[in-house]
């Protein structure tokens, strides 16, 4: 490493997340390591001939942030989408999606994000929806983007008016009359229509992990760097400086490295091969292709994703008991134990990492089963196989976490109550004796088990503010325990703990000489800021690998 810096950044409240040296004064970045943490005048003297100087002006500097689970590539295209959040009631969805529809002609379908289950206090229907816009496919999705409502037109053209026969997990929800109602459970079900939007590319990472058929050409490849450019830009401005991915495929990273070709891989993002419940294990190869063929700081595999089983408001997670509103109802699973633990072996034995999507206790219970069954054939090692979400947990399954080496990956700010998601329904759909087992963070944490904070954007707000306050903020149920963290707790869980998730805490997640220069300076002490406030902080710059790739300043220029 070069012994003087590029880049100094002084004056700054600086948390390295280094329990070796927690606070320092200055650091110096030499290239796209750190070269140096430490007092303003240690760091000054390390200052090359064109070294630049940034003031922090005693903000907070921190490492990177982490976002441990995320959609980048769905996210940056539906920065283009008609953004529902806090639309409630038939005059407002009707003037929203009519504006919308107005100001984009060319759309082939009109698509909406962000729409609550309640939204007419019910559910949505087609016939909802043409009343609205009757004449062209129209498809809204909920924030968790596992139930959509489509209209007529948007079913016809989908071929699914009269309905299609789904895997597990799936359902085309049928009326009286034989026709499709409009409401669309899980992925398989919307996948027809989310065909129309000429999205299907973007989508098909999470829709079937399959590559997109036909092949794309150079010509689709470019067009489909824009949105991939344009979730970049966004995860930048908001201090993030290494991304997740938790859908993907080989063309999501033929994507990202077209990017970094341009010089425009602002952040440094890991893509899973997904797994959908009707592969098979001899199918995971092509991870181990994957990972073969991308593995290094900027762009990686390694790593197979599961979902196990739906979500809460729409009756799609999986139960250990039946849901307090639907008795006999506990949820449909994605896989079956035997089919899991044969897949979970399998990915293991590769040695590929594991991270599961599960909601319902049910379906936590599968996953840590499978992740045994895999430990029991293969042996321990330190896979750090994750769970997604754990909304829901029977409390006597967290010791076996805690033994398994489990990760749990947590977002904040699905809370009900704690950011932009509301209590009902789904705390009703929990019911009131299960609150003190549903959204546990201090409780996993004490039992040793391994915290990564996300926002599974764009379920929601990617903004790691946001997230933060969502954490410190969020409501404590009644009769239940008070799970929130303080403060670093939960900023090491943006950090540390998302570096320790996947398995690059000896170069990530601490400022610390020698570590990847991955930094983020905000607009204000984050420590002196109150709790309900710190979502209206600002990031004023981003650095990743040694780079600004987030100025506040030049962009208000």
């Amino acid at each position: 490493m070069p012994a003087q810096a590029d880049l100094i950044i002084t004056n700054g409240r600086i948390l390295t997340m280094d329990t070796a040296q927690p606070r320092a004064e200055a650091l110096a970045l030499a290239q796209d390591r750190i070269l140096a943490v430490g007092t303003a005048a240690e760091i000054r003297k390390l200052a090359g001939p064109d070294c630049r100087i940034i003031d922090a002006k005693g903000a907070t500097v921190m490492p990177g942030l982490i976002e441990s689970h995320l959609h980048l590539f769905m996210g940056g295209s539906e920065l283009s989408h008609l953004q529902l959040l806090g639309i409630r009631g038939p005059e407002a969805l009707t003037r929203a999606i009519r504006d919308y529809a107005a100001a984009h002609p060319d759309r082939p379908v009109i698509m909406g994000q962000g729409c609550d289950y309640d939204i007419y206090d019910r559910a949505l229907t087609r016939h909802d929806l043409d009343e609205i816009l009757p004449d062209r496919p129209v498809l809204l999705l909920a924030a968790d983007h596992h139930t959509g409502w489509a209209n007529t037109a948007a079913l016809k053209a989908a071929g699914i008016l009269e309905g299609k026969t789904l895997t597990p997990g799936n359902e085309i929800v049928m009326g009286e009359d034989g026709l499709a109602l409009g409401e669309l459970r899980e992925f398989e079900a919307k996948l027809p229509v989310l065909a129309l939007s000429g999205e299907h590319r973007i989508t098909a990472g999470i829709a079937t992990g399959a590559e997109p058929d036909p092949a794309p050409t150079a010509a689709d490849l470019a067009a489909d760097c824009i949105p991939m450019a344009r979730g970049l830009e966004h995860c930048a401005r908001n201090g993030l400086t290494s991304l997740i991915n938790m859908d993907g495929n080989l063309y999501t990273l033929r994507v990202l490295a077209a990017l970094r070709e341009r010089g425009k891989l602002t952040a440094r993002v890991r893509v899973p091969f997904h797994y959908r419940n009707y592969r098979k294990p001899a199918d995971l190869e092509l991870a181990s292709q994957m990972t073969a063929a991308f593995d290094d700081d900027w762009l990686s595999s390694n790593f197979v994703k599961f979902f196990m089983d739906g979500v809460i408001d729409s009756g799609t997670a999986v139960m250990l008991n039946d849901y307090p509103d639907t008795p006999g109802w506990r949820g449909d699973p994605l896989h079956s134990p035997e089919e899991f633990a044969a897949a979970a072996t399998e990915a293991d034995r590769r040695g590929l990492q594991i991270a599961v999507h599960a909601i319902g206790d049910g379906a936590v219970r599968r996953v840590i089963d499978g992740y045994a069954a895999a430990r029991a054939a293969n042996g321990p090692r330190d896979a750090r196989h994750r769970i997604e979400h754990i909304e829901l947990i029977d409390r006597s399954d967290i010791p076996r976490m805690a033994a398994l080496g489990i990760v749990a990956s947590i977002q904040p700010c699905h809370v009900p109550g704690a950011l932009d998601f509301p209590l009902q329904p789904t705390l009703n759909k929990i019911g009131k004796a299960r609150w003190d087992d549903a959204y546990l963070c201090r409780s996993l944490q004490e039992a040793g088990v391994k915290l990564a904070f996300a926002s599974d954007w764009p379920v929601a707000d990617v903004n790691p503010l946001r997230g933060i306050q969502a954490a410190l903020n969020r409501p404590v149920f009644d009769g239940a325990r008070d799970e929130r963290l303080d403060l670093h707790d939960v900023l090491a869980a943006y950090t540390i703990g998302g570096a320790y998730a996947e398995h690059t805490e000896d170069r990530k997640g601490m400022l610390k000489a020698g570590y990847l220069a991955d930094v983020v300076i905000l607009d204000g002490d984050i420590e002196q800021t109150p709790h309900d406030r710190i979502g209206t902080m600002q990031v004023q710059k981003t650095i990743c690998g040694g780079q600004i790739v987030w100025d506040a300043a030049a962009d208000r220029a």
